[in-house]
């Protein structure tokens, strides 16, 4: 009797268990994402196609935008839920936003790169005394510029002229015209050297701030959540980053076939996106792994300039960590 009493109660045990599992189990939700035009949103077109054929996990929209204007504000109010930005620009909202924002995860490492048209620049030494004609002033491409000029003894207030253009696609006009030297970033260093004869990489940024080894990782692109979304779907957004993850995999490991959904999804032509993905450095890093390298990378443009990070370095709260 007390076997069969003991069996019964196995039995009871284990319903309860597998009645708990099934009353847990996630379920899927709406996620509204978006992301600019360039390698910030070239990790995530594998799972763009998933969610076009209903094959991902949660319900997933997209949006690919010019600039980061165009995005931030619907973040803000609530009509976004997921964003692809500049690095520094996921802090300068946290900061603005009373924390409404947090970051996700780390997905564009340097795609900045000094190009010319001659043989004359090997290091950022080199650039002391010459003009150089670049995108991106008051945003990363800057900051980035002046902190690894400073750290190879080159004062960028005195011994370079930065000339800015509001487009890359200014910068390639001049140098079609006249040549020169430009700090750009991909995919448009490849945009380039498909229109100016003899346009060569001479500097790698990444490889330039890795050599330093400060503590910090050159950081171009980001995702931000809305805190709230990301505080009311847990389990959603952890399988968000399992896919979005495994899409970035993809792209790096498949790059033809990734180069044709980056056309497919409007981010750029299959053409410049196969020759420029391996430059990219396109990943996906999330959770504890991202906190010392973007807190790194963080202090360098706040040690440069605290409204780079707007006014403040941002508290732990500002990584999603589960």
């Amino acid at each position: 009797m007390k076997r069969i009493t003991a069996v019964w109660i196995t039995v009871a045990l284990l319903v309860l268990a597998l009645s708990g599992c099934a009353s847990t189990s996630i379920e899927p939700t709406d996620i509204r994402i978006a992301g600019l035009r360039g390698p910030t949103s070239m990790g995530m077109v594998k799972l763009m196609e998933s969610a076009e054929a209903g094959e991902s996990f949660n319900n997933y929209t997209f949006q690919i935008a010019g600039s980061a204007d165009e995005l931030t504000p619907k973040l803000i109010k609530g009509e976004l839920d997921v964003v692809a930005v500049p690095a520094n620009l996921a802090s300068v909202l946290y900061n603005n936003t009373e924390k409404a924002v947090q970051l996700l995860a780390v997905n564009t490492l340097g795609v900045i790169y000094i190009v010319e048209t001659g043989e004359e620049i090997q290091t950022f030494t080199d650039l002391s005394g010459k003009t150089i004609y670049a995108t991106g002033k008051g945003s990363t491409p800057e900051y980035a510029l002046r902190y690894l000029l400073a750290e190879n003894g080159v004062d960028p207030d005195k011994d370079v002229t930065v000339e800015w253009k509001s487009e890359p696609t200014e910068v390639v006009a001049t140098l079609a015209d006249s040549g020169g030297i430009a700090m750009m970033p991909q995919p448009y260093v490849t945009v380039a050297q498909a229109q100016v004869n003899g346009l060569r990489v001479a500097v790698d940024f990444t490889e330039e701030w890795d050599a330093l080894d400060n503590g910090s990782t050159l950081i171009t692109g980001v995702l931000v959540v809305r805190t709230e979304f990301a505080q009311q779907y847990p389990e959603q957004i952890a399988s968000f980053l399992e896919e979005y993850k495994a899409s970035t995999e993809y792209v790096n490991a498949n790059i033809p076939e990734a180069a044709l959904l980056i056309e497919k999804y409007g981010i750029v032509k299959a053409e410049i996106a196969e020759k420029a993905i391996p430059y990219c450095y396109i990943t996906c890093v999330a959770g504890e792994e991202m906190v010392e390298p973007m807190n790194g990378y963080l202090g360098v443009l706040f040690d440069q300039n605290p409204k780079a990070v707007g006014g403040s370095m941002p508290a732990d709260d500002f990584y999603y960590v589960p």
